[in-house]
């Protein structure tokens, strides 16, 4: 089994998966950074999808640095994450618990298929961010997980407990976890 970590670029997002049965596509979501029903049916609503989430990665490239990961499994991608301050994702100040501005967000954590799940690819893909985070000497990274469901996009609440994250403000269904790096 061949396992490679990438930054997303410009040439590997098109490897984000597109769903219609799944409540969301990554390959077009733009849900963080400005909420919106989508029509997956609609070619120029995935064209403008994936146009507008191009320039919100080059954007925050350009003033954060690297923001996106996917992981491979023999070529084939199986999951994704980003992550970035929480002033890039608009839609957190909708939920009741809103992360800290002096932490990184992690706004997606996900393995796309069952079958690759509770194999250690998430820890794999959280790993790559927490090394890519200290490199540039950030302390503290949060994400909004989500309790007793594994289909939340950043990840059920039990993972990140299981990799040293505290649940930093609690909530009955999405309670704020937070790591000191």
């Amino acid at each position: 089994m061949n396992i490679k970590i990438s930054y997303l670029t410009e040439h590997n997002l098109n490897d984000l998966p597109e769903w219609k049965s799944f409540p969301c596509s990554c390959k077009y979501c733009r849900y963080w950074q400005s909420p919106h029903e989508f029509n997956a049916d609609d070619k120029n609503e995935r064209k403008k999808s994936t146009d507008n989430r191009r320039q919100w990665f080059d954007g925050v490239k350009r003033e954060f640095g690297e923001c996106g990961i996917i992981i491979y499994v023999d070529e084939k991608p199986i999951g994704f994450a980003q992550y970035a301050p929480p002033k890039f994702f608009s839609t957190v100040v909708h939920y009741p618990i809103i992360p800290s501005l002096d932490a990184v967000y992690i706004s997606c954590l996900f393995i796309f298929e069952k079958k690759y799940r509770n194999q250690g690819f998430g820890t794999v893909l959280l790993n790559a961010i927490l090394e890519d985070l200290e490199k540039r000497d950030i302390k503290t990274v949060e994400t909004i997980a989500r309790k007793n469901n594994p289909e939340n996009p950043s990840g059920p609440v039990e993972f990140y407990l299981a990799n040293k994250f505290i649940i930093y403000k609690d909530d009955k269904e999405f309670p704020l976890v937070r790591l000191e790096l």
